[in-house]
C-alpha cells in the first residue's frame, strides 16, 4: 500500500478541523491521502468510542481518502516512548508517503503538542535502517523518511509559511466536520455537556479563520501551513506561475 500524503492527528476530527480542505484538494488532484489517528478521543466529554469511530468513517468517505488507521495510544496518555514511536514508524514504512502533515508544535490541548513531537521524532527514526520493524505479516520493513513535513494550525495561531487555497473545497471540509455530530457544531447539546469546540459559535470562528487566512493568501478560504525545519528549498519557480491570488 502506498500513500502520497499521510496526515497525523492526535484525535479523530483533528485532521478534518484543521486540514480537511487541503486533504480534499489533494484527493481531487489524484493524490492518495491517508490519515493516522493516534487515539480514539476516548476522553472527550461528548460521544463514545463507538460513535467517534462511525463519525470518522463517515468523514473519511466525504473527504475521499484511501486509508485511515488508529494507533490506540491513549487519549490524554500520549507518551513519546520507543514503543509508541515504533507504531508510528510501522505506518510510515508501510505507506511510504512523500509528504507528512502533522499538528501544531504547541497548542491549547496538551495532546496536540505531545502528538506532534512523537510524530516528528518517529519520522526521523523511520529513516534509520538499524531501527528494525516488521509488518503485520512478519516481513521486515525498509527504512523510509518523507521528503517534506508540514504543520497544520490548530487552536493557537502561528505565522504560516504558506496558505493553501481551499475555496473550492470549503463545503467538503464543512461536511466532513459536521460528520462528527456529537463533537462539532452541535445546536442542541442534549444531555451531554457543551464543550469548547461543540458549539455553533466555535464553528463560526473556524469559518472566520479560514476566511481570514484565505484573505491573506488572496483567496476566499485558506488553510495555513508551516514547513518543518524550514526554509523550504525549491529547484525552480514554476509553482509561482500556477497561482494568481487576488491581492
Amino acid at each position: 500500500m502506498k500513500t502520497d500524503v499521510l496526515v497525523f492527528a492526535a484525535h479523530p476530527d483533528d485532521a478534518e478541523l484543521n486540514i480537511g480542505g487541503t486533504i480534499a484538494s489533494l484527493v481531487k488532484q489524484g493524490k492518495k491521502v491517508g490519515i493516522v489517528d493516534l487515539t480514539q478521543g476516548e476522553m472527550g466529554t461528548r460521544g463514545t468510542i463507538q460513535t467517534r469511530k462511525k463519525e470518522a468513517e463517515l468523514a473519511s468517505g466525504i473527504l475521499g481518502i484511501n486509508y485511515r488507521s488508529n494507533l490506540y495510544l491513549g487519549d490524554s496518555l500520549l507518551h513519546n516512548s520507543r514503543e509508541n514511536q515504533l507504531k508510528v514508524i510501522r505506518e510510515v514504512r508501510k505507506l511510504t508517503p512523500s509528504i507528512c502533515i502533522t499538528g501544531a508544535p504547541h497548542d491549547r490541548h496538551p495532546d496536540h503538542g505531545k502528538a506532534t513531537q512523537l510524530v516528528l521524532d518517529s519520522l526521523f527514526y523511520s529513516g534509520l535502517a538499524k531501527i528494525e520493524t516488521s509488518d503485520e505479516h512478519g516481513a521486515m520493513q525498509q527504512s523510509w523518511r518523507p521528503y517534506h513535513i508540514l504543520h497544520y494550525m490548530q487552536d493557537q495561531p502561528f505565522d504560516p509559511d504558506f496558505i493553501n487555497d481551499i475555496s473550492s473545497f470549503w463545503e467538503i471540509k464543512k461536511a466532513a466536520i459536521e460528520a462528527y455530530k456529537t463533537q462539532l457544531n452541535v445546536a442542541e447539546p442534549g444531555e451531554e455537556a457543551e464543550t469548547y469546540i461543540s458549539t455553533p459559535r466555535f464553528f463560526k470562528q473556524l469559518e472566520a479563520r479560514a476566511r481570514y487566512f484565505g484573505h491573506l493568501g488572496g483567496f476566499e478560504f485558506g488553510e495555513p501551513l508551516k514547513y518543518y525545519n524550514g526554509p523550504m528549498g525549491v529547484k525552480d519557480l514554476d509553482f509561482l506561475f500556477k497561482n494568481s491570488p487576488i491581492k
